[in-house]
């Protein structure tokens, strides 16, 4: 049922051009590897490095459409020139927030990885986690169930999140702050600051409101295109947010050096305006919603069809 419903609401007016791929899902006990008709796609991987955020999973390498990887790939591997060694807790892809109950898991704090719940292999594969926010005492802050759906066409490939987050051993609070959420760090190559080292490189951003590149931060927008050049080709990345998510649309926290982050939480941060407080609390018990689309695709946002993919996605029961 859940996959014919995946199927049914996503890019109907492409899905009877290209054929769907075969999407496997391997679990291994620290990964689980995703391949499209035999080549690798991505990897979940749930620890990585030996410092004190190894423990927060990731997706990385992703890989486009077309073969190519498409998020920076520092600090996991280093010595690519076109990209910047900074900010180490940028890894990918990546879901955190940098205030809970007044903590940073966006930087510091833990989320371990506590198992995978299931995975399937299909015209799309499912990948469902459990994960727990834990705090440096060992205390658990809050739990989050992980839904990763993945699916590609000739063109375009896709990874949808449904994320539930639900308060641990009391009430937790998602405080205001522009160091979150859902974050993507895209190729060193795609990123707007990028031409200023070589004239080769260097892409755009554009949000569904029509804002472009560095006037989209801190706007709410239903979706946002990272595009750019990518070892010779225009290849696009884009987030959507879907209406069911909480606080659609969403805030986003796109930076012209490469991050790319859906924010619901960075009220006073991005209004610009202290007064204002988008803090949230989950009493004990309670639960959040939050989904999103991972769109990978070639050219730009119109190229894409970004706005049309959208509309699809916005179609669907979440």
């Amino acid at each position: 049922m859940f996959r014919t419903a995946v199927l049914a609401g996503f890019l109907a007016f492409v899905s009877t051009h290209f054929a769907w791929a075969e999407i496997t899902v391997s679990v291994t006990e620290k990964a689980a590897v995703v391949e499209v008709d035999g080549q690798l796609f991505t990897k979940y991987v749930t620890g990585y490095g030996e410092d004190e955020i190894r423990e927060t999973p990731i997706l990385w390498p992703i890989i486009g459409p077309t073969g190519k990887e498409m998020t920076r790939s520092y600090p996991m591997a280093t010595g690519n020139p076109s990209e910047r060694e900074d900010h180490p807790h940028h890894r990918s892809l990546w879901f955190t927030h940098g205030d809970v109950d007044g903590l940073s898991f966006w930087h510091r704090e833990q989320i371990k990885h506590v198992r995978f719940v299931e995975a399937k292999s299909g015209d799309v594969g499912v990948l469902v986690t459990e994960n727990e926010w834990v705090d440096r005492e060992g205390q658990v802050r809050c739990r989050d169930q992980r839904t990763l759906t993945f699916g590609a066409t000739k063109d375009a490939r896709w990874i949808d999140f449904d994320i539930v987050l639900k308060a641990g051993h009391g009430p937790v609070k998602f405080g205001d702050t522009k160091e979150g959420t859902f974050g993507v760090r895209v190729a060193g190559t795609m990123k707007i600051d990028a031409v200023k080292n070589d004239p080769a490189w260097g892409g755009h951003v554009v949000n569904s409101e029509g804002q472009r590149d560095g006037d989209a931060w801190g706007k709410r927008a239903a979706w946002v295109d990272y595009h750019g050049p990518v070892e010779g080709e225009t290849l696009g990345l884009a987030i959507l947010n879907h209406p069911d998510s909480f606080r659609f649309p969403t805030y986003w926290h796109v930076r012209t050096y490469g991050l790319f982050a859906a924010n619901p939480f960075g009220v006073h941060d991005f209004e610009r305006d202290k007064s204002l407080d988008g803090s949230h609390t989950l009493a004990t018990g309670e639960s959040m919603k939050l989904h999103y689309r991972v769109l990978l695709h070639k050219g730009d946002e119109k190229t894409g069809h970004v706005a049309e993919m959208f509309s699809d996605y916005a179609a669907e029961n979440r």
